[in-house]
């Protein structure tokens, strides 16, 4: 529990921090975390939520009263009720993407710039990741396989904007 002369100071505190960093723009979202590797490669993870249905099924009510040796004296006792039932596991796909240090506003706005060449993105160019950004990276990746609003390494490198490695051979 706070003492109430450090209350204050901690609500102090708290209004300073919210007021140095303004408030948020109201489609911002957080980037989902990259992981990068020790050969300095970035990574990032798509978690795909498990879907669920309900279905008609039976949930045991009473347990079964069983005697000493295993005879059943009372049976279980079920209900009809609907239950979940799995229609896709949850899922988590991990793809190389671009670090953050590559994400400029430069980069977005050239990213922003092939997205509405392919006819997927209609806003302004900004050179901010926002939402109709990540609506029309997702658009342009699950085309490719791969639904997820993060741009991934081998996505920025077909539109032309990460150079691409030589082929050997």
């Amino acid at each position: 529990m706070i003492r109430p002369p450090f209350r204050a100071a901690a609500l102090l505190a708290l209004t300073a921090a919210c007021a140095e960093t303004g408030p948020a723009p109201e489609d911002a979202e957080p980037p989902p975390p990259l992981e990068t590797a020790a050969d300095g490669r970035c990574y990032a993870t798509e978690i795909t939520p498990a879907v669920y249905e309900q279905v008609p099924g039976q949930v045991q009510v009473v347990q079964a009263e069983l005697a000493a040796d295993g005879t059943v004296i009372r049976p279980p006792i079920y209900r009809n009720a609907t239950v979940p039932r799995v229609v896709r596991p949850r899922g988590e796909t991990r793809f190389e993407a671009p670090c953050p240090a590559e994400i400029t506003p430069e980069f977005l706005a050239t990213l922003q710039r092939a997205l509405a060449a392919r006819g997927l993105y209609r806003g302004p160019v900004t050179g901010t990741l926002d939402a109709a950004t990540r609506d029309a990276i997702r658009a342009y990746q699950s085309t490719r396989g791969l639904d997820s609003a993060q741009l991934s390494l081998e996505s920025a490198r077909a539109l032309g904007l990460v150079i691409s490695p030589l082929s050997e051979g």
